[in-house]
């Protein structure tokens, strides 16, 4: 798969957040990944599968998203979508074997209120890399809300074992 470096490009918020909070002394050394144009599933699963044996390594791959992104769906309206669509999400990620969690997050736009929760799916498909570096492993619901923005259920997820004295 070819890719290059960047060195003039910051970070994306979805990362700038995260590690500002993770890492406030900014004492961790990061890459960031840029997402695939295509938005091609398949080819985010592949990046996550290439990238699994950094794991070993104690590298720990975040797949940075929202599992509802849809700004122009912001009130009442976005809590029957995101419950729908986080049920979904629960299922796969927590409830599937492995072989189906792929196939079905392949086909995540057959996925009940899909294009509703995710117009754009920029912030859903860094979930595809981390489930590609954990492909064999168990999936866990590390965080779930129902009220997010006051309408939206929304949920974190973790693949494998956490990590040794890290907060979850």
């Amino acid at each position: 798969m070819p890719v290059r470096l960047d060195g003039e490009r910051g970070y994306d918020h979805g990362t700038f957040s995260l590690m500002k909070v993770l890492a406030p002394n900014e004492n961790v050394p990061i890459v960031q990944l840029s997402l695939d144009v295509g938005m091609d599933p398949a080819v985010h699963l592949q990046v996550g599968r290439l990238l699994a044996p950094l794991r070993r390594e104690g590298v720990l791959i975040i797949g940075s998203g929202f599992s509802y992104h849809n700004f122009a769906i912001r009130d009442a309206r976005a809590a029957p979508i995101s419950q729908h669509f986080d049920a979904w999400l629960q299922h796969v990620l927590v409830e599937s074997e492995p072989a189906e969690r792929t196939e079905l997050l392949i086909r995540w736009e057959d996925a009940p209120y899909a294009r509703d929760a995710h117009a754009r799916e920029d912030h859903l498909i860094p979930l595809m890399v981390a489930v590609g570096a954990a492909e064999d492993e168990p999936g866990a619901c590390v965080y779930h809300e129902t009220a997010f923005m006051r309408f939206v259920t929304a949920s974190s997820f973790r693949f494998g074992s956490p990590l040794s004295g890290a907060a979850v």
